[in-house]
């Protein structure tokens, strides 16, 4: 049977470009088969789709309930003028977030994926780059998969900001999302996806402090999983163009913003779907 849209795989282990299809529009047939499509190849990208803010909504919210329905990425201001604070709170996350993550291993329940729409680009730079996990679970060599089974560690977004000198002051523009008086996660680094079946690692800028590691070595070998882990074919940065529109499956990716000459605007449109507390929940919860 002829599929309902038209599927080119990227140049990666993972990831594909999906044209053919309006996504704000499908029925209920296609949406299953872009679900399925979708857990095949945990990002889909979906060139000139010019969503509206309630169709992203809406759109995102066929994958399950949100943990948010709408949150802008962006250096520009309501007014629509630029932030140009460099201690700016939104400014700091925004760089922050140019380091390789998972989003919400910091909240008690891990996000399972995210629609993210591009309104305004840069003229270059600002692309997004996602890194494959279960390719990088797969491609371990066998001491070193054996070793990372038994691991876990603590997620918390105060510890990858605080890498950056930034404290978050009350007050401010930035809304404090995930910056939390709660316990802080702990994860393990190899995840079993739940409609998959696929192991994976859980790593990124958050996860720090490995039980019974010194702080230092823990620091050490995490990154030296973040470097193994994110390089190619593992890896994909997406140039935007605005009118783009991607989700992505958050339970066996990472991903990461790059730079851009932040005098020029950048304006993305980010809906974060929630995890099932069943299989997105940290150790003990």
């Amino acid at each position: 049977m002829a599929r309902a849209f038209d599927i080119k795989p990227l140049d990666a282990t993972f990831g594909a470009v999906v044209t053919g299809v309006k996504i704000a529009s499908i029925d209920d047939a296609v949406w299953h088969e872009l679900y399925a499509t979708w857990l095949e190849y945990a990002l889909l990208i979906f060139p000139g789709q010019h969503l509206s803010r309630d169709e992203q909504v809406a759109f995102a919210k066929r994958f399950g309930p949100l943990e948010f329905n709408l949150a802008a990425l962006s250096n520009v201001k309501p007014d629509g003028t630029l932030i140009v604070d460099p201690d700016n709170d939104i400014l700091k996350v925004l760089k922050g977030n140019m380091g390789w993550h998972c989003d919400s291993t910091y909240m008690p329940v891990q996000a399972k994926g995210a629609v993210f729409t591009a309104e305004v680009v840069p003229k270059s730079g600002g692309a997004t780059g996602w890194a494959d996990m279960r390719a990088a679970y797969d491609a371990l060599d066998d001491d070193l998969r054996t070793k990372v089974e038994s691991l876990a560690a603590h997620h918390s977004l105060y510890y990858s900001q605080s890498k950056l000198g930034h404290q978050p002051k009350k007050g401010s523009e930035y809304s404090g999302y995930g910056f939390h008086d709660g316990p802080v996660p702990l994860r393990s680094i190899v995840k079993i996806h739940p409609e998959t079946g696929r192991k994976s690692l859980v790593i990124g800028r958050h996860a720090h402090n490995i039980p019974n590691m010194s702080a230092a070595e823990s620091e050490r070998f995490l990154q030296e999983l973040v470097d193994f882990a994110c390089r190619p074919p593992r890896i994909y940065h997406h140039d935007w163009t605005p009118g783009d529109a991607v989700v992505w499956d958050n339970r066996c990716l990472l991903h990461r913003a790059t730079p851009w000459d932040m005098s020029e605007p950048r304006v993305m449109w980010h809906s974060r779907i929630a995890g099932d507390p069943v299989s997105e929940a940290g150790l003990g919860s």
